[in-house]
């Protein structure tokens, strides 16, 4: 009788990590303006948040990926998580830049491990297809909140400036640490407990299948990053998007992927891998076709840019929620390395495609929308490798 409870709640604790690690970006970008007003930035150094938060992450997950597959999914996460707390208090502190920038590092870094691990918790209690299942259902959930969180983020910080939202994740980071240390469940261990060293990574990196999903899936996520990192400064210092309005034109891009993500998670098990994601490759060429003619037109209409962005977030849906379980399960006794390994691929391209955006950021559509456009080429072309590889195909059957 307890252990459908149990379930639950651990389902529940899971959401919450998904939840943190989501709005940890988010719900702060509103503050941009604001934060770039009161240290006297320029604007790549206000992007620097993001790089160095994605740094520190980075940096993190490569060990916690080698430290989870020893020494457990638990003591791991809340390692992790009492790390993002201590990085919130800094960041709501803040009287310096410097201080700000320490704060968002710690917070990447602690992060890391509740982004990744979240996720092992599902694929280690099960099968393949209940993990695509469950995956599913979790990034709509998660993607429905997130959705909330720009719209939050905006209000937060008109009533309670910047440090409201530091407060906001601080808060919820506590909540979070609160629910794993009494509800994550301590998984059964291997027998064989392979040594801390990058040696550990090179099946992964030797495994060229395994590699190409990695890399179709890096690509995948770089135009979201880069869209959603330059919108705070392009919808509202450019376009004069207020601070009030600015959430609901980011956080319609996530609520359409949440919602997509649950009806999907309905559906997805009538078809097959290859059927699904030449469907994704049409919805792709379509994103890419308004993306460029918006940049082409160098619109200065938010809406206009938003509803161009839309189709590559719905063509998101299908790879997004059947390639990662893939992943993960390509190597079983090594899933937390691979969640390691593609998170930080996807976070060190991520950072640098923001620096290359901020960099090239003239104050229009423009050239962000020709970076996205070329980004969305090369998901493109990856992903038609990825169907035409064997291995990857007889995986998913």
């Amino acid at each position: 009788m307890r252990q459908a409870p149990s379930k639950a709640l651990m389902l529940i604790t899971v959401i919450l990590m998904d939840l943190l690690a989501g709005i940890e970006f988010d719900l702060f970008v509103p503050s941009f303006p604001e934060l770039q007003t009161q240290f006297n930035l320029t604007p790549s150094l206000v992007e620097a948040l993001l790089s160095v938060n994605f740094i520190g992450y980075c940096l993190s997950l490569f060990f916690v990926g080698g430290l989870a597959d020893r020494y457990g999914r638990k003591p791991i996460i809340l390692i992790g998580l009492t790390t993002f707390t201590l990085g919130s208090i800094l960041c709501l502190w803040a009287t310096a830049y410097p201080m700000l920038l320490i704060g968002r590092f710690l917070q990447g870094v602690g992060i890391a491990a509740p982004a990744i691990l979240s996720f092992i918790i599902i694929a280690d209690s099960y099968p393949l297809k209940q993990q695509q299942f469950y995956m599913a259902m979790l990034n709509g959930i998660m993607n429905t909140s997130v959705a909330i969180a720009p719209v939050a983020g905006s209000y937060i910080s008109l009533y309670f400036h910047w440090q409201g939202n530091f407060f906001a994740l601080l808060a919820l980071g506590i909540m979070t640490l609160v629910m794993v240390a009494i509800f994550t469940p301590n998984f059964k261990l291997p027998e064989h407990k392979e040594t801390l060293s990058l040696r550990g990574y090179l099946p992964l990196i030797q495994s060229k299948p395994l590699m190409l999903l990695m890399t179709n899936i890096v690509f995948m996520f770089a135009p979201y990053w880069i869209f959603v990192g330059m919108s705070p400064l392009l919808y509202m210092k450019s376009l004069g998007v207020s601070l009030a309005h600015f959430g609901y034109y980011q956080g319609a891009l996530a609520l359409v992927f949440g919602l997509g993500s649950v009806l999907f998670g309905f559906v997805m098990h009538r078809y097959k891998l290859n059927i699904m994601m030449a469907l994704a490759g049409k919805l792709y060429y379509l994103s890419l076709i308004s993306v460029a003619a918006v940049a082409f037109l160098d619109s200065h209409n938010p809406l206009l840019i938003t509803l161009a962005f839309l189709p590559f977030i719905v063509s998101q849906i299908i790879p997004s929620n059947m390639l990662a379980p893939l992943c993960l399960n390509f190597i079983p006794s090594a899933k937390a390395k691979i969640a390691a390994v593609l998170q930080g691929f996807r976070l060190i391209f991520t950072a640098l495609s923001l620096q290359l955006a901020g960099y090239f950021y003239q104050g229009s559509f423009r050239n962000i929308g020709i970076i996205i456009s070329c980004f969305i080429l090369a998901v493109i072309i990856s992903q038609f490798f990825v169907i035409r590889n064997r291995e990857i195909m007889k995986l998913s059957s």
